[in-house]
């Protein structure tokens, strides 16, 4: 069974820092592209950050770009976002996924995989 667990969330306050992981199992992910997406209450899903499987090319949206930063894990099985100075609009719950082809990196269709969330709470 193919899993992704999201870990890392919590409360923070406002110019802070955490760090969100992502542990894939059940298949090797090392081939995946991966990205970070938020939900915040009442509100769609959107993108936060993806990495390409190479770990080479790296995307961000406007909103966290110059403060949170993604990364591979030397397994590759396992995907960072290091939060820096975070906000409290950056209050939601944090989830990874993975796509085998992704051809729009903010469109959430185009990810086969995805976990159940963390929780992330940003106090200001």
């Amino acid at each position: 069974q193919v899993q992704l667990v999201e870990s890392g969330g919590g409360l923070v306050q406002a110019g802070g820092s955490l760090r969100l992981s992502c542990a894939a199992s059940g298949r090797t992910f090392v081939n995946y592209h991966m990205g970070w997406f938020r939900q915040a209450p009442g509100k769609e899903r959107e993108f936060v950050a993806f990495i390409t499987w190479k770990g080479s090319t790296f995307y961000y949206s406007d909103s966290v770009k110059g403060r949170f930063t993604i990364s591979r894990g030397d397994a590759a099985n396992t995907v960072y976002l290091q939060m820096n100075n975070p906000k409290p609009e950056d209050t939601a719950r944090y989830y990874c996924a993975a796509g085998d082809v992704v051809t729009t990196v903010t469109k959430t269709d185009d990810y086969d995989y995805w976990g159940q969330g963390t929780q992330v709470t940003v106090s200001s």
